[in-house]
C-alpha cells in the first residue's frame, strides 16, 4: 500500500519536555505522583507507571481536588498547566512540585495576567472540563470566560473591553470563526489568538493533505484534545474516510479492503513509535497476500522514547 506520513506529526516539543522531566524524576527515591494525565495519552501513562511514575486522575475532578489524593513526596504538575491555587496548597502541603507545564501554557498565562491589569476582561476559547481551560480560567474566575460556542459570546457585556485567547489545542479554524464572530458582536475586542505553533501546522498539513489519498489514520488517545481536533478537520476538509486509533492493535485490515494510498498522522501526545509501526504496517501491507495481515506486538520499552 501506498502510504503518506504526513509531516509533521507526533511529540511537540512541550511533551517532549513533559516526558524527560518525569523520566528524571524517577531516578529519585520519593513517592512520585503526577496530577492527571501528564499528557493525555494513555501509554504514556502506563509506561510511567512502570517507572514508578502514579498517575491520580479521575473524571471531573479538578486539579486541586486531584491534591488531596497526594500526601507526600513530589507531584509533577502535568504539561497543561495548573493554576497558582494548586502550586500553593502543594506546598503547605509539604509536597515538592516539580512543574512540567508547557511553555505555550505558561505564556498564555501570562499574557492573561498582563491583560487583566489593564483593565481587560479574557474571553478563554476552549473545552470545558480540559485541564489547561481549567488553569487559565482559574487565574480569575469573575474576569476570564469559558468560550465554547458563539452563545457563549452573547452571555457577555457587549461594552466590556476584552482581550481573546484560548486554549493551545484548540482548532485554529474554530478558534478563527468564534473571533470573527465576537469582533462583530462586542463593542471592544482585541485578539491574541494562542494556538501553539505545533499545533497549527499540524492542522494545516492535515487540510492540505493530498486529494489522492483514499483513507487516513489519526493516531492518539481519544482523551487529547489535539488528536481529537486533527481528525475532525480531516473529516470536515474532504471526503477521505477518517479513522482515529490509539494503536496497531485499533487498525481494522478490513478498513484496508479496495484502499491503495493512505495517509497517516497523529497528534502532538502520540508516541512517535506507535505512529511509525502504523506506517510500516501499511507499508507492507497487499490486501491478495495474506502473509501481510498479521499485525506486529507494542513493544512497551519503546514507548518513551523520542524518536
Amino acid at each position: 500500500m501506498k502510504v503518506l506520513g504526513v509531516i509533521p506529526r507526533g511529540y511537540c516539543k512541550g511533551v517532549i519536555r513533559a516526558i524527560n522531566i518525569a523520566k528524571k524524576s524517577a531516578t529519585h527515591h520519593k513517592p512520585i505522583s503526577i496530577l492527571g494525565m501528564i499528557v493525555h495519552n494513555q501509554y504514556i501513562v502506563n509506561a510511567l507507571e512502570e517507572l514508578g511514575i502514579h498517575t491520580i486522575d479521575g473524571h471531573g475532578k479538578t486539579r486541586l481536588e486531584l491534591l488531596d489524593e497526594i500526601q507526600e513526596g513530589q507531584v509533577i504538575i502535568t504539561a497543561h498547566g495548573a493554576s497558582q491555587e494548586v502550586f500553593d496548597k502543594a506546598k503547605e502541603k509539604g509536597l515538592e512540585v516539580i512543574d512540567a507545564s508547557c511553555l505555550d501554557v505558561i505564556k498564555t498565562h501570562d499574557l492573561i495576567k498582563d491583560k487583566l491589569k489593564t483593565g481587560y476582561e479574557i474571553l478563554y476559547i476552549g473545552k470545558k472540563g480540559h485541564p489547561e481551560a481549567e488553569g487559565a480560567i482559574s487565574i480569575d474566575k469573575n474576569k476570564i470566560h469559558l468560550i465554547c460556542q458563539k452563545e457563549d459570546i452573547d452571555q457577555v457585556d457587549k461594552n466590556k473591553k476584552y482581550i481573546i485567547t484560548n486554549q493551545t489545542t484548540m482548532s485554529l479554524y474554530d478558534v478563527y470563526d468564534l473571533c470573527e464572530y465576537a469582533k462583530q458582536v462586542l463593542n471592544h475586542v482585541e485578539i491574541e489568538k494562542e494556538t501553539c505553533t505545533a499545533t497549527q501546522i499540524r492542522q494545516e498539513a492535515i487540510k492540505n493533505i493530498d486529494p489522492a489519498v483514499d483513507i487516513v489514520f489519526i493516531v492518539g488517545d481519544p482523551h487529547s484534545n489535539n488528536t481529537q481536533k486533527l481528525a475532525a478537520i480531516a473529516k470536515s476538509s474532504h471526503d477521505f474516510e477518517v479513522h482515529m486509533i490509539e494503536s496497531i492493535e485499533e487498525l481494522n485490515t478490513e478498513w484496508l479492503k479496495g484502499k491503495t494510498y493512505a495517509a497517516v498522522s497523529s497528534g502532538a501526545s502520540t508516541p512517535t513509535y506507535l505512529t511509525n509501526q502504523i506506517i510500516h504496517y501499511l507499508q507492507q501491507f497487499d490486501e491478495n497476500d495474506q502473509s501481510t495481515y498479521p499485525k506486529p506486538h507494542i513493544e512497551k520499552d519503546k514507548i518513551l522514547n523520542n524518536g
